[in-house]
């Protein structure tokens, strides 16, 4: 079971609900080592006073604000907590909003809050509720670590969730980090009707188990590679940028793509219902399951209500689809 790694309270007007937090996610990035080129030997990081080149221990060490000229401020630990009495031990609502108003670019981290003593449950369930039957996030603000965190509190299924926001300062002014604005081109009537179309054509119910991070897969199958001596195969390098004259073909071929995709190839029947009869029912081309993407196999294997798919690597689910296919037929 996770400890939580925050404990303290909601303030909810004159409310006050004991919580703990726990981490939602997990970073699953493969961890490397540093070695130096040729050896088996590690590189480590030390902490050393760079006066005396001896290494400090961690409670040794303080935090040191620069106020100019090569000069610091030395804060201690319970400085910082002083000029703040409670702030790290309160997560304070000051106001509630529609979430679809907060614009994803402040969001940072997920946390789940739960009561930290099951009798604090019936305070926790009445602003859970309460949250969910207006479907409004609370704002607040509290103090972990050191440092303060905008939040937004809002209401899952089972439990209250906590985002991490950032503030308006954070945010850089793209106007004053990049070289120049983009211009924006009016768009030509034909060409933005097929990019509308595309879209449409991609358009889907959003299901995050559709999605995963096929570059750790690569970097796991490279690993598995040298550690085995095969030959390590270099993946296709990414497609050119698009001409300006080539954009409506690009765009004409795109929907087509789509449109093939999603009918499993079957372009329909030609010819009167007469000679469909004669002949028979046409059979719809065999689809090509190993120019699909991963999330295009997961799809396939949804419809097939293939069981286990979001567990299966890109390969196992082209199996899968492949043999419900046949069964399907």
């Amino acid at each position: 079971m996770a400890r939580p790694i925050w404990h303290g309270a909601i303030n909810f007007g004159l409310v006050t609900v004991p919580v703990d937090m726990f981490g939602a996610t997990e970073d699953h990035t493969i961890s490397f080592r540093q070695f130096e080129r040729g050896t088996s030997d590690r590189i480590r990081y030390k902490r050393v006073n760079e006066r005396t080149g001896e290494e400090v221990a961690y409670a040794d060490i303080v935090k040191g604000a620069e106020v100019g000229g090569g000069e610091y401020v030395i804060v201690e630990p319970d400085e910082l907590d002083r000029i703040a009495p409670g702030r790290s031990r309160t997560i304070d609502i000051s106001s509630f909003v529609a979430l679809e108003e907060i614009d994803p670019i402040h969001f940072q981290k997920t946390y789940w809050l739960a009561p930290s003593k099951d009798e604090y449950g019936k305070a926790y369930s009445l602003l859970l509720q309460a949250m969910r039957k207006t479907g409004r996030a609370g704002i607040a603000s509290f103090v972990m670590r050191g440092k303060e965190y905008l939040t937004a509190i809002r209401a899952g299924e089972d439990l209250l969730i906590l985002t991490t926001l950032l503030f308006a300062e954070d945010i850089r002014d793209p106007a004053q980090e990049l070289k120049s604005m983009p211009e924006v081109f009016p768009a030509r009537g034909k060409e933005l009707d097929m990019a509308v179309n595309l879209i449409d054509s991609m358009t889907d119910e959003w299901d995050p188990d559709n999605y995963h991070d096929t570059y750790t897969q690569r970097v796991e199958r490279l690993i598995e590679d040298k550690r085995k001596g095969n030959e390590v195969v270099a993946e296709e390098e990414p497609a050119a940028p698009t001409k300006v004259v080539d954009l409506f073909e690009a765009l004409s071929k795109s929907v087509e793509s789509r449109r093939k995709r999603r009918s499993g190839g079957d372009q329909g029947s030609s010819g009167s219902a007469g000679s469909s009869r004669s002949r028979g029912r046409s059979k719809a081309p065999e689809v090509d399951l190993g120019a699909l993407s991963k999330a295009e196999l997961e799809k396939m294997a949804r419809e097939l209500d293939i069981k286990g798919r979001s567990k299966m690597t890109r390969d196992e689910l082209q199996e899968a689809v492949a043999a419900g296919g046949r069964r399907a037929s």
